[in-house]
């Protein structure tokens, strides 16, 4: 789990940038599929890794573009062909760890990402490394929501009927809100599937994407949201009056991890495509374009980027530790009550 001290160090202090080397370990070239999700995360890593870092050494990047349930499939589909479909694969915490338990991906270590050594080491797992992480919050528009929600269960207050809107594409982040809401945890679901049927019945709006969320609060459809800090920054960046919780009942981080399958066609391609995402500079921009926190010790945020990107030492004190395992034992579950009965 992400320390409490990197949670808020990562985007602290002056705004001094340190040179971050060249990326990739080893001479790299040829075409590199990338599966990863599209919308604003993609064109970032085209705007700041594909064109600027590997463009240059004649690496083409091709997208691989999909939700990260479909690329989970491809993944355990293709595990045992010689040749995959993807160098790389952008997958949540939780979905690689679901993935990584099947043997699918090549181990990461210094001889094959040069930039490893700067990886804060919680963030760092055998077969992955960290992009970046956020937290999950409530956000709220600070103009129409007076009385600003403290918990998850205040999103079931039928005073906003109507009002909440989910991403469909973060159902498991919604079922855990569920679970907290309805007195479970990171270890226990179950109270979830209840409180999603009462939020159902309070006219809750369930959106494709990310994208169609923020529209939908741009619009003012709906007031309220769980989503992770880093888009609501982005979003009000953009112009929508969001302020931000983390309710007391506890929120959890999550961190956006890349690997190699081991049946990659462009394994240095891949292994350098890694290392140009923990680039210093990239992992600023993004921060600074999405707001989520870095995760290599020599990307540090100017200090007014970090206080809307960081939490405080109190919210700080709320996070909890994610049960991947309790989590990847449930998921069909999880997945099916989302689809079949909340959806459905």
């Amino acid at each position: 789990m992400i320390s409490r001290r990197h949670f808020l160090s990562a985007g602290a202090g002056a705004a001094t940038i340190l040179a971050s080397g060249t990326p990739g370990a080893r001479a790299a070239s040829g075409q590199v599929v990338v599966g990863t999700w599209g919308g604003d995360y993609g064109q970032l890593l085209t705007d700041l890794i594909d064109k600027p870092l590997l463009a240059p050494k004649g690496i083409e990047v091709l997208q691989d573009v999909a939700n990260a349930d479909p690329r989970k499939t491809k993944l355990l589909a293709e595990r045992q062909s010689r040749r995959g479909s993807m160098d790389v694969a952008c997958l949540s915490d939780s979905d690689h760890y679901i993935v990584a338990g099947t043997n699918v991906f090549d181990a990461v270590d210094a001889t094959k990402v040069s930039r490893l050594n700067k990886v804060f080491p919680e963030l760092r797992t055998d077969t992955a490394i960290p992009h970046i992480y956020s937290a999950q919050v409530i956000l709220y528009n600070e103009n129409l929501v007076n009385t600003p929600p403290t918990s998850w269960a205040d999103l079931w207050d039928p005073k906003w009927r109507g009002r909440v809107g989910l991403a469909d594409i973060l159902y498991p982040a919604n079922t855990l809100a569920a679970a907290l809401a309805g007195g479970g945890g990171v270890s226990n679901y179950d109270p979830a599937e209840k409180k999603l049927m009462e939020l159902r019945s309070l006219d809750v709006k369930i959106y494709p994407s990310n994208e169609a969320l923020a529209a939908g609060l741009k619009s003012e459809e709906v007031w309220l949201t769980t989503m992770w800090l880093a888009r609501g920054f982005m979003w009000k960046k953009a112009g929508i009056p969001l302020s931000h919780v983390v309710p007391k009942e506890g929120a959890v981080a999550i961190v956006f991890e890349a690997s190699v399958p081991r049946n990659a066609r462009n394994k240095e391609g891949g292994f350098a495509y890694l290392d140009a995402m923990l680039d210093a500079k990239a992992q600023i921009a993004f921060a600074d374009k999405m707001g989520y926190v870095p995760t290599v010790s020599d990307a540090v945020l100017p200090e007014d980027l970090a206080k809307h990107v960081s939490l405080s030492e109190a919210d700080r004190g709320k996070l909890l530790k994610p049960d991947y395992k309790y989590q990847t034992e449930r998921s069909q579950r999880t997945l099916d009550f989302w689809n079949k009965q909340f959806k459905g």
